[in-house]
């Protein structure tokens, strides 16, 4: 969680924020860092879409969850204090029911479908059949890649999963047996 202001404003300091309006959806956490840092602001409460306030004249800055800082960056702000850092944590009772550990189970089968899926990327390209042995060797896949015919006789479509972190590398590789026609897409869920 952080506050922010416009990306024009000179910041040095929490001081800055004295006197001035600041908008949230979470008053309560603010009005705590602000009286642990001797800071007197007008708090605005609001919900939802908390980053356009400083934009229609509503405050001067915003605290507000901040993950990548893309939407601080579209409406103009920069994040200029952390107030805390966060992290979704899922605890579960040792004593659920037979009926609540099968929900459990199905949640972190979908939680990790997610997550998985976020640390890979769906892999389509075109090579020489020739090649097709030496390509599906650097590419891991789920359980074998995928591999079709094309018109152009002796080419082929290969189809595969990579993983985020080896992405360049490989393509570098790849690009040197011959692939063309590369295409990397994210994928959404991933279940293996």
């Amino acid at each position: 969680m952080a506050l922010a202001v416009s990306k024009e404003e000179e910041y040095i300091d929490l001081n800055w924020f004295n006197n001035k309006t600041i908008a949230t959806s979470y008053p309560g956490i603010l009005n705590k860092f602000l009286a642990e840092n001797n800071i007197t602001s007008n708090i605005e409460v609001i919900s939802g879409s908390v980053e356009i306030a400083p934009g229609i004249g509503l405050a001067q800055g915003i605290f507000d969850i901040v993950s990548t800082g893309s939407t601080l960056i579209m409406n103009g702000l920069k994040e200029v204090e952390t107030v805390c850092k966060s992290e979704a944590v899922l605890v579960a009772n040792k004593n659920l029911s037979e009926e609540n550990k099968t929900l459990l189970q199905r949640l972190l089968f979908r939680v990790e479908a997610v997550q998985k899926a976020s640390k890979s990327k769906y892999i389509l390209l075109n090579a020489p059949k020739e090649q097709v042995e030496a390509i599906s060797k650097l590419l891991p896949s789920m359980k074998s890649p995928t591999i079709l015919p094309l018109l152009q006789e002796g080419w082929c479509s290969l189809h595969s999963v990579i993983n985020e972190e080896d992405f360049w590398e490989v393509i570098e590789q790849l690009k040197n047996l011959g692939a063309e026609g590369i295409l990397v897409i994210p994928i959404e869920k991933m279940i293996t």
